[in-house]
């Protein structure tokens, strides 16, 4: 058993205030007893202009919301799973990265799937303009087992979860800047649809509110059982939920409903 926790924040384009209000959820989440904490996508800065990103990011090493978390993390001895984004040379990247209790960076997952939409005449989002995608799956062994890694958008592509699964992913983690029109349509189907058929459990902190583009974000971060079960959800604001997490239910669930062994 272990604990989980799933920040839930509406980040700006200043990154040092993103780590303020970052690290006095983390340090709630740590005062919960919390092993393993996850921050939302883009969760040190947010916007999707490349010419403005292109200034204000830098490379991993460098960067200091990274660097601030990796230092809560070697203080206080905990796992955490955090959203930055990167620049290499002239590239942004839209990166997911954990980081075990010494600080240190032990894997990095950079996102596959580009959120290029048009909801409306008014509402649209090309992320391919600005990000470059990433190209490889991402899993790692953590201290309770095997750690399957998505962002956001990857959520409405089953195959990629299914495979992260066959590799033997009993979390997988979906740090998320869902926006508000189709998080009411699809946010909590698309993540109960993702556990129930890979039989893992899905953790989800999301982005909330109004950010300072005018773009809004839909909250309800979401922690779930292998069984589609919603363990804890936040609707809306900034804050934390957290859950006991039982490993052996997405092992016995597997054991019982072999799917997983069927192409």
């Amino acid at each position: 058993m272990f604990k989980v926790s799933c920040i839930q924040i509406c980040s700006t384009d200043d990154v040092k205030k993103n780590l303020l209000v970052s690290r006095k959820l983390i340090l709630k989440a740590i005062k919960q007893k919390s092993d393993f904490i996850i921050t939302p996508e883009t969760s040190s800065i947010f916007g999707l202009k490349k010419k403005k990103l292109l200034k204000k990011t830098t490379s991993m090493n460098k960067d200091i919301y990274l660097k601030g978390l990796r230092s809560i993390a070697k203080k206080y001895q905990k796992w955490i799973l955090t959203c930055v984004i990167i620049k290499e040379k002239n590239k942004i990247r839209n990166r997911s990265v954990l980081i075990n209790p010494k600080g240190l960076i032990k894997t990095y997952y950079d996102k596959m799937h580009m959120f290029d939409v048009s909801l409306s005449k008014k509402e649209e989002y090309f992320e391919s303009k600005t990000f470059t995608a990433g190209k490889s799956l991402k899993t790692f062994n953590l201290p309770w087992g095997k750690l399957g890694m998505s962002i956001c958008y990857d959520v409405r592509f089953p195959n990629m979860f299914r495979k992260l699964a066959q590799k033997g992913s009993i979390f997988i983690t979906v740090p998320s800047a869902f926006t508000r029109t189709t998080g009411k349509k699809h946010w909590h189907s698309l993540l109960q649809s993702r556990a129930i058929e890979n039989l893992c459990y899905i953790f989800a902190p999301a982005q909330c509110g109004t950010h300072w583009n005018g773009r809004q974000t839909y909250g309800h971060s979401l922690i779930v059982s292998p069984d589609g079960k919603i363990l804890k959800e936040l609707k809306k604001g900034t804050g934390i939920i957290s859950a006991n997490i039982d490993p052996k239910k997405s092992i016995d669930l597997r054991k019982k409903i072999p799917s997983l062994n069927k192409s």
